[in-house]
């Protein structure tokens, strides 16, 4: 496993090397929006984007009226963040943090988001950072991807086929679905008890 140093230089450097790679959200954010997020939170919210990086998804969703908190690693993501949100920034509050160590505080948040990374340690703290009704909207790579080019390669970044809803137990599971096309992911949408 890499230190935290090491792992923030490898974040800083790909930033650096490729910036307007990290600029379109996932186009499963703007489906989940519209389908679960929107119909329940129609006047906006506050959310928490883990591992947000250079901010794609933070900006979506405060270009839609949303409060964001956007915890990384990395200071260049968080940098180019700030630069590409514009007047948006004030929505944005940026935390450089190392996830690995995830405690929810007394704040809850009405969405959590996260896509391409997985520590499955935090899960229990990411469900306890939600307010009762909040949602959870998680997209990553699993097992199958050892078999595609690209992509991450070690197993402790992959998550096993069925693997997202046993970490998300006990939440109600809105949408979910394992695919294998250019990449295999799972993605789920989840919602905490009231």
């Amino acid at each position: 496993m890499p230190s935290v140093s090491a792992e923030r230089e490898r974040w800083n450097q790909k930033y650096r090397e490729n910036p307007a790679a990290w600029l379109e959200p996932d186009p499963f954010l703007a489906w989940a929006f519209s389908e679960h997020i929107q119909p329940r939170f129609p006047r906006g919210g506050s959310a928490l984007d883990l591992a947000g990086g250079a901010g794609r998804h933070s900006i979506w969703l405060a270009k839609h009226g949303w409060e964001v908190t956007l915890i990384d690693l990395s200071e260049t993501g968080v940098e180019l963040t700030r630069q590409n949100a514009g007047p948006l920034a004030s929505h944005i509050h940026l935390v450089i943090d190392d996830l690995t160590q995830f405690r929810a505080s007394q704040i809850r948040f009405d969405l959590v988001i996260g896509f391409f990374y997985l520590q499955r340690e935090i899960f229990p703290e990411l469900v306890k950072a939600l307010q009762p009704g909040g949602l959870l909207l998680y997209k990553t790579y699993t097992t199958d991807q050892l078999k595609l080019p690209g992509g991450p390669k070690d197993a402790a970044h992959l998550l096993a086929p069925g693997e997202l809803l046993r970490l998300v137990s006990g939440m109600s599971v809105l949408h979910y679905r394992e695919t294998v096309v250019e990449k295999a992911t799972v993605e789920i949408v989840a919602r905490k008890e009231e």
